[in-house]
């Protein structure tokens, strides 16, 4: 080999040395489940994230206790963002989830909403009227459906109105039956209404249910999934935060 071949070919190896090391590691693609309530607020975050990682998200947006069954099911999802804190806990406890990965990152707040911007006052006193259907996310598989039944029965109309319930599968569901009139009110989460124009609600003060603390955890299937965990602390970080409570959630 001449002198300057072996020049060359140290200048080749050094030069792949250092497009090595400026090329960022390959972006990967996080499969998330989602609760319905926080579909804005994760499209959001999502956009950032790639912008930030070069990491993608594929989000599957429902109730999360339909979730949890995809997931002992064997269902592909690496990151859980549940509407409840137990669902998370008991993922782990059950052997489907990473310990020590879950955390809170949202507290939603429940409202009762309709289309009509004349129909809810100010103190939900709608409910003990004469209402043809009350609308409400199924309260066996999503939280925000378990808190409205709570806020009924402190309320004393749970008797009333349990047989006037429209239950919709999802949170998202619940705010369509009102949103469409099929209901001239519904408990839905504030993140849905939020900024939207027109209609009336009343807030449900927090003292007739209990929080409704959101979880997110790393799930098995992820665990060695370097943008899973990134997107689990992307969802910390203070971009991601002001995301979040810019939709009404409180952040801990």
């Amino acid at each position: 080999m001449t002198k300057f071949s072996q020049t060359l070919r140290a200048g080749s190896t050094a030069l792949a040395l250092v497009m090595a090391l400026a090329v960022p590691a390959a972006a990967g693609e996080v499969i998330a489940a989602v609760a319905a309530n926080f579909t804005e607020p994760a499209k959001e975050i999502a956009t950032l994230f790639t912008q930030k990682t070069g990491h993608t998200v594929t989000y599957t947006f429902g109730p999360s206790g339909q979730f949890y069954t995809q997931i002992t099911q064997g269902a592909p999802f690496e990151v859980f963002l549940s509407a409840d804190a137990s669902r998370p806990k008991k993922a782990i406890e059950e052997g489907y989830a990473v310990a020590g990965t879950d955390f809170t990152y949202a507290v939603g707040k429940l409202v009762l909403w309709s289309a009509d911007p004349a129909k809810v006052d100010a103190k939900g006193e709608v409910l003990k009227s004469d209402l043809e259907h009350v609308a409400i996310a199924d309260p066996k598989s999503a939280p925000y459906g378990a808190a409205a039944i709570e806020v009924m029965q402190k309320l004393g109309v749970y008797e009333a109105l349990e047989p006037k319930l429209v239950t919709g599968k999802s949170i998202t569901q619940a705010y369509e039956f009102a949103a469409t009139g099929n209901a001239p009110v519904g408990f839905v989460a504030y993140s849905q209404v939020i900024g939207k124009e027109g209609g009336s609600s009343w807030m449900v003060p927090q003292d007739l249910y209990k929080p409704i603390k959101q979880d997110a955890v790393l799930l098995k299937t992820g665990a060695e999934d370097e943008a899973a965990k990134a997107y689990l602390d992307f969802l910390k970080s203070p971009e991601a935060l002001e995301i979040i409570k810019k939709y009404g959630y409180v952040t801990e």
